[in-house]
């Protein structure tokens, strides 16, 4: 899979960072190919036709929901030995992804990828923020959610609350498990409601680990609504939760930080804490 870097203009990249410190959230247009974004779905949909189980397909559904034929998929840039793996490295590693995180919160090391597929039929993920889970330290994760579908509220497109970036990782409640294949909820503060995002297949969204987010059930009969997701850290971090490292460098090194210790928000044990 072949790249291009996309250079930033000084004013892009001021303006860039300003509209994420003011809404922790951005949406770039456009910045996959329709050709690369071709190359990932096929990847992944040969993968999951072929052999879901292959590489850390998460088991968290029963046996008759459709999640569980199109299991999403964690850390798949750990599989080289993988086109999907293959294909998740250059991503996460790929300069104009990279230059705009770079432009967000300084140089960054990749920290986690995962590829939903969100078929007909499947429930939608509640509100939640991502970095209850990563646990990324002293600054916070940030997200590039890149639409390999046209994506809208039809589908389950994802829905992001602006402004809420500025609060502290909550932990959550419990979630409403017709609505949401995961159990954590974190409702949008008071003030603040959710934004209904339209992406193309191609444009990315970037945003802070503590930006609540989460989309709705896809009611469409024949619209997949593939993601492929990844998170970085600054490259400050002094410490993430375990199931994140090694972290990448842009190199595509490997680098370890200490383990983040404790239950985070919501102490230990908490059943929701999987992602």
């Amino acid at each position: 899979m072949t790249t291009s870097a996309l250079s930033l203009a000084p004013d892009d990249a001021d303006a860039l960072h300003a509209r994420y410190q003011r809404d922790g959230v951005i949406q770039v247009d456009g910045l996959l190919s329709d050709a690369e974004v071709e190359t990932v779905r096929a990847a992944f949909m040969f993968q999951v036709e072929t052999d879901h189980r292959a590489v850390g397909a998460v088991d968290e559904v029963p046996a008759d929901d459709v999640l569980a034929r199109y299991p999403r998929f964690m850390n798949p840039h750990r599989r080289p030995d993988l086109e999907i793996g293959r294909v998740a490295r250059t991503l996460m590693t790929d300069p104009r992804i990279l230059d705009v995180v770079t432009a967000l919160v300084g140089p960054v090391y990749g920290a986690q990828s995962m590829f939903y597929f969100k078929p007909p039929g499947a429930r939608g993920q509640a509100m939640h923020q991502d970095n209850y889970f990563l646990r990324a330290h002293p600054e916070t994760c940030v997200a590039a959610w890149m639409a390999i579908d046209d994506c809208d509220a039809a589908n389950g497109g994802l829905g992001v609350v602006p402004g809420s970036h500025t609060l502290e990782v909550a932990c959550p409640e419990e979630a409403d498990l017709t609505e949401s294949f995961t159990r954590g909820l974190v409702r949008p503060p008071e003030g603040l409601s959710a934004v209904q995002t339209e992406m193309r297949a191609g444009d990315v969204l970037f945003f802070h680990g503590s930006t609540v987010h989460g989309s709705l059930p896809n009611t469409t009969v024949d619209r997949f609504r593939r993601s492929l997701i990844f998170h970085y850290v600054p490259q400050a971090s002094i410490e993430i939760a375990r199931p994140y490292l090694p972290l990448v460098a842009p190199d595509g090194s490997e680098v370890n930080v200490a383990e983040a210790l404790g239950g985070g928000p919501c102490g230990e044990g908490w059943e929701g804490a999987a992602h």
